[in-house]
């Protein structure tokens, strides 16, 4: 009988054990980035209880440290079994054959159809026409003003044309005075200057993005645009460092118009006094021409699957819960970051915010830059020569000439294996 009770007792542990083991008998490596890895946990939790017998592990990695933790454990061969991966590094990741392709996946989900997302972020995902990640939260940049200075010189809203755009400035400096300025344009980032161009035609990269296009006449008319904005003193040829405290200057209208992302939101809102609550407010871009808004960059991060993972089909369904409408209004709610469905954009919280809108109407003109892995390379020189055409140390035609030469140089290796690539294929 002891011998039989004993047996049955030991049946019942390991039925116990077993169950619990079953409970979590996959467990998914996922990589977040910053806040988001702070507060993805919440929705991780309700994935869950979904979901009995799988466990998601949230590493929380802070930005600055990702890039490079993420290339050693591809090299290490120990990369996680999804991650959240900024969009401009996608190219780069896909070069390395580290991520699995997604356009299948996409195809025979219920969850996720391409015509929910807004095109330039979901583009920006596409490299030779598949899909390696799906957007997760979105930004691009914006206009964040003074409405009060503009209302000053004569105008109740942002023009929509660049020339337009100029008057209202020229009308805000005569306004402000000589040490103020109606708009920062920081000589140290790079984003501006590319909007620019991007709004006036140029794919910044030419021939399969193997040479640069900064000579050519669409981008050398956003520059000769751009440089004209500092020699007429619309903006002040200083670099962000070179500014003590952004909000304060802006509170003190000292400059009083800035092209930046939705992160700035919150930072308006928590360090501008309460007496200028009412007059800061955001404005799709001007543009070229008559095409309104004018384009800007698609930023945001996406969530992507890795080759070596043993657990793709479950981490897809991760994924697939994590882009659900209500469960993107749930993140933006707990991150601030903007959803990347648009169904989610008809939360009242989002819908009825006049500042938010802006960031709705222009990420239906947001475009990605060059997705090759050398454009953050390229980016950077394109922000350091720039400054020689703003302090007078060249002209435009030199400047553009430099940024060209430079550019075509850190694609040299690039030229190489689409050639090597394409004498292959005629063999």
């Amino acid at each position: 009988m002891r011998t039989a009770a004993l047996a049955i007792l030991v049946g019942w542990i390991c039925a116990a054990g077993c169950g619990r083991d079953a409970g979590k008998s996959t467990t998914l490596r996922f990589w977040a980035m910053g806040r988001e890895g702070e507060v993805v946990e919440e929705l991780a939790q309700e994935f869950e209880r979904e979901n009995p017998g799988v466990m998601i592990e949230v590493q929380q990695i802070p930005w600055t440290a990702a890039h490079e933790k993420l290339l050693t454990a591809f090299v290490g061969k120990s990369t996680p079994d999804l991650a959240q991966l900024g969009n401009t590094w996608v190219s780069e990741f896909v070069q390395l054959n580290a991520l699995e392709p997604l356009g299948q996946r996409v195809a025979a989900s219920a969850e996720v159809k391409p015509a929910s997302y807004f095109p330039g972020v979901w583009d920006t995902n596409v490299i030779d026409g598949e899909l390696y990640g799906l957007p997760w939260y979105v930004d691009t940049r914006v206009l964040f003003y003074r409405r009060d200075v503009l209302q000053r010189a004569g105008y109740d809203s942002v023009p929509r044309t660049w020339e337009e755009w100029k008057h209202a400035m020229e009308a805000m400096k005569r306004e402000l005075g000589a040490e103020r300025y109606p708009i920062l344009l920081p000589m140290n980032e790079w984003v501006p200057i590319a909007i620019l161009g991007l709004q006036a035609g140029s794919p910044l990269l030419a021939d399969d993005a193997t040479r640069g296009a900064f000579r050519d006449p669409p981008f050398k008319r956003a520059f000769e645009w751009y440089v004209d904005l500092f020699r007429e003193g619309l903006a002040p040829p200083v670099r962000d460092n070179e500014i003590a405290n952004l909000y304060q200057e802006f509170a003190r209208s000292s400059i009083c118009m800035y092209i930046t992302g939705p992160w700035n939101m919150g930072e308006f809102q928590r360090r501008l006094p309460e007496e200028l609550q009412d007059v800061w407010a955001t404005s799709p871009l001007p543009s070229p021409d008559l095409e309104w808004p004018g384009a800007s960059v698609a930023g945001g991060s996406s969530l992507v699957l890795f080759k070596r993972s043993e657990h793709r089909d479950v981490a897809w369904r991760f994924v697939e819960f994590l882009s659900r409408p209500e469960q993107q209004i749930r993140f933006h709610h707990l991150s601030g970051d903007l959803p990347a469905r648009i169904e989610a954009w008809a939360d009242s919280g989002l819908a009825n915010d006049p500042r938010v809108e802006a960031f709705r109407v222009q990420l239906g003109r947001a475009v990605p830059t060059p997705k090759i892995p050398e454009w953050e390379q390229i980016a950077s020189l394109l922000q350091e020569r720039t400054e020689l055409a703003v302090r007078g140390g060249a002209s435009i035609e030199e400047t553009l000439g430099i940024i060209d030469r430079d550019a075509n140089k850190i694609l040299e290796k690039r030229r190489w294996i689409l050639e090597r690539a394409r004498r292959a294929g005629k063999g």
